[in-house]
C-alpha cells in the first residue's frame, strides 16, 4: 500500500501505525517525497515557514492555467502564501466565526424542505444539503441553491489531480458560472446577506477591494463545504452504520450528535493527508528538507497517534481534550472548521429525525476515487459495492 491508495482503503490505519513506529518523516525513495505521520511531524511540517502550499514554480497546475477554475485556484488563500493568504483570510474568518449554530439549524431545516428526499437519497444529503446551507449563508437566493451546488461539484473536479479533460473543461464551465453569480452578489449591495456585509467589512478594515479575489475565496468556501463536508457526514453515517448500538443511543440521545460528528472527525477524517513544498533548505525532526523537496503530511495518521490522542483507536463520544488535524494547524488550519462540524451534526440530526427507511435495510458503501480524500459512496445492499 502507498499512502495515497490508503486514503479509500477500506482500513488504512494499521498501515499509518506502521508508518508511525518506522519513523514520523521519512523519505520514500520509490514515492521520491517525505512522509510526516506522527503528531509531532505534522504539526512541525504545518507550522514551518519555508513548506509552502504550493511549489514556488507552479503557483496554478499546469492543467488549469489557462481555464477559469485556474484564474479561481490561484486566487484561494489556502493555495497561497503572504498577503495573498492573509488578506482574504482576514476577511473571510470572523465572518465564519461569527455564524451561530442556531442560525445554522435554521438554514439545515429550510434547505432540507426543499431537496429531493436527502434521507433515501445520501448523495444529496451528502453533497447538496451542506453547499446550499452555505450558498444561503453567503446571501444566493433560495431558487438557485440547487444549481450552485451543482456547479460547485463540477468545480471541484479542477482540485483532483485524478481528473480527466472533459471533468476539467466542466470545472471550468462550473468555475466561470459560479463566478457570474458571485459578482452579481456583490455588486448588489442592497441585498447582502449578513455573512456578506461582515466580510465586506472585514476587506475595508484591511484595505482591500479586489473583488476577484473575493469572488474565488466564496467559491473556495463552497467547494471546501462540498467536499470535507461531504466526507464528513458521509463518514458518521459509516460510523452508524457500524454500531448499531451507538445508532440506537443516539436516536434516544441526539444532544450527543456534536460529539460523534467530532469524534468521527478525528477517527475517519475526511481529509487524509495534504502537501507542503519545501522553499529553501531546512532542518525539521532531525532530517534535513531542500528546496523542491516534497512532503506528504498525513492528517489521518497524526489524529491516531497516541501522544496526541491516548487510546487512538478506539471509537470515544466523550474523548478528553481530543487532538484533530483534520482541519490543518497553523496559519494554514481552516478557518470554517466549526461551521463545516455544525453542518455536518445538524444533518445527520436532521437524517436521525426522520428516521428512514435506510436505517432498517443494510447498506454498503466504497469510497469516491481520491488520493487524499475519504468520502464514501452509499449503496442499497443489493448493489455491488466494495
Amino acid at each position: 500500500m502507498t499512502p495515497f491508495e490508503a486514503a479509500t482503503h477500506a482500513d488504512p490505519y494499521g498501515y499509518y501505525s506502521g508508518l508511525r513506529r518506522q519513523s514520523g518523516l521519512l523519505f520514500d525513495a520509490e514515492l521520491g517525497l517525505w512522509i510526516a505521520s506522527d503528531a509531532r511531524a505534522v504539526e512541525a511540517i504545518l507550522g514551518h515557514a519555508d513548506c509552502r502550499v504550493r511549489p514556488l514554480n507552479e503557483p496554478v497546475p499546469p492543467a488549469l492555467a489557462q481555464g477559469a477554475a485556474g484564474r479561481i485556484f490561484g486566487r484561494l488563500m489556502r493555495m497561497n502564501e503572504g498577503p495573498q493568504h492573509l488578506l482574504p483570510r482576514v476577511a473571510i474568518a470572523p465572518a465564519l466565526a461569527a455564524v451561530g449554530t442556531e442560525s445554522i439549524a435554521d438554514r439545515v431545516s429550510r434547505v432540507v424542505g426543499t431537496l429531493d428526499n436527502p434521507f433515501e437519497n445520501l448523495d444529496e444529503l451528502m453533497f447538496t444539503l451542506p453547499v446550499c446551507v452555505i450558498a444561503a449563508l453567503i446571501g444566493l437566493p433560495s431558487g438557485r441553491l440547487q444549481d450552485v451546488a451543482r456547479l460547485t461539484r463540477d468545480f471541484v473536479a479542477c482540485l483532483s489531480p485524478l481528473s480527466d479533460e472533459a471533468q476539467l473543461g466542466k470545472a471550468n464551465t462550473g468555475g466561470a458560472r459560479l463566478s457570474e453569480l458571485f459578482s452579481a452578489l456583490l455588486s448588489d449591495e442592497g441585498g447582502s446577506s449578513g455573512f456578506l456585509r461582515h466580510v465586506r467589512n472585514g476587506c475595508e478594515a484591511m484595505a482591500g477591494d479586489d473583488h476577484e479575489t473575493l469572488v474565488a475565496n466564496l467559491i473556495g468556501l463552497l467547494s471546501q463545504t462540498c467536499e470535507a463536508t461531504a466526507g464528513l457526514i458521509g463518514n458518521s453515517l459509516v460510523a452508524l452504520y457500524r454500531n448499531p448500538q451507538l445508532l440506537e443511543d443516539l436516536q434516544s440521545e441526539p444532544m450527543y450528535v456534536a460529539d460523534l460528528v467530532a469524534e468521527v472527525a478525528r477517527y475517519d477524517s475526511p481529509v487524509q493527508n495534504t502537501r507542503r513544498f519545501v522553499a529553501k533548505r531546512c532542518t525539521i525532526g532531525g532530517y534535513v528538507l531542500e528546496a523542491g523537496d516534497t512532503v506528504l503530511v498525513l492528517l489521518a495518521s497524526a489524529n491516531r497517534d497516541p501522544c496526541a490522542n491516548p487510546d487512538p483507536d478506539s471509537f470515544l463520544l466523550n474523548r478528553a481534550q481530543r487532538r484533530t488535524f483534520s482541519f490543518g494547524s497553523g496559519r494554514h488550519a481552516c478557518p470554517g472548521q466549526q461551521l463545516a462540524l455544525a453542518v455536518a451534526s445538524e444533518a445527520i440530526l436532521a437524517w436521525l429525525h426522520r428516521q428512514p427507511a435506510s436505517l432498517a435495510s443494510p447498506c454498503r458503501w466504497r469510497y469516491l476515487p481520491s488520493l487524499n480524500g475519504r468520502i464514501p459512496r452509499f449503496y442499497p445492499d443489493q448493489e455491488t459495492a466494495q
